[in-house]
């Protein structure tokens, strides 16, 4: 069996909001596609939405965004509609590992083979919550892979925030903490 993680492909990360980058939108369609992939031939699917309290304690890093409540923590709709056939996990923090019930469930799963990471932000929850993963997997001595889909992930515009740059450092920091990258998984 295989696992597809996307991560953080809610409209507070693409659409509205103080965090919010419009091209994003451009990793949505490869995110559809290995999404329609995992559902078709019967391998499991997981949305991590990023969900904060009012109050929440990485506002001391990033402006407040996706507030429980608000519109900003929904799926993007080209992947909302995929959503009540995937299990979807809320995180108050930039790493998934740490969502309640997340590790309790990610052990019930039996012959789980690889998994997958998609989705944003590169540099920060992708590559926070992937390391985590594999040190995880690690830990338990797991021979589960854990992918990449470089076509699948992207970070925010912003001045002195080079996109490209900034994505690909992450990608070498995941691959040398035993990631395997692939430029679009399954092809």
């Amino acid at each position: 069996m295989k696992l597809l993680i996307v991560i953080d492909m809610v409209k507070g990360f693409v659409e509205e909001g103080t965090l919010a980058s419009p091209s994003i939108k451009r990793i949505i369609p490869e995110n559809v596609r290995l999404v329609d992939k995992f559902l078709n031939e019967g391998n499991q699917v997981i949305f991590i939405r990023d969900t904060h309290n009012k109050d929440a304690r990485e506002f001391n890093l990033y402006a407040p965004h996706c507030v429980e409540g608000t519109n900003e923590t929904e799926l993007v709709d080209e992947l909302k509609v995929y959503e009540d056939r995937a299990k979807v996990y809320r995180k108050n923090s930039t790493n998934f590992m740490f969502a309640p019930n997340f590790i309790e469930d990610l052990n019930k799963y039996e012959d789980l083979s690889e998994i997958v990471l998609t989705g944003c932000l590169s540099e920060v929850c992708v590559k926070n919550g992937g390391i985590s993963l594999v040190n995880y997997l690690d830990q338990i001595n797991s021979n589960i892979k854990v992918y990449v889909d470089k076509s699948g992930i992207d970070t925010y515009d912003a001045p002195n925030h080079s996109r490209d740059e900034i994505t690909n450092n992450a990608i070498k920091e995941m691959e040398n903490n035993g990631i395997i990258c692939v430029e679009r998984y399954g092809e």
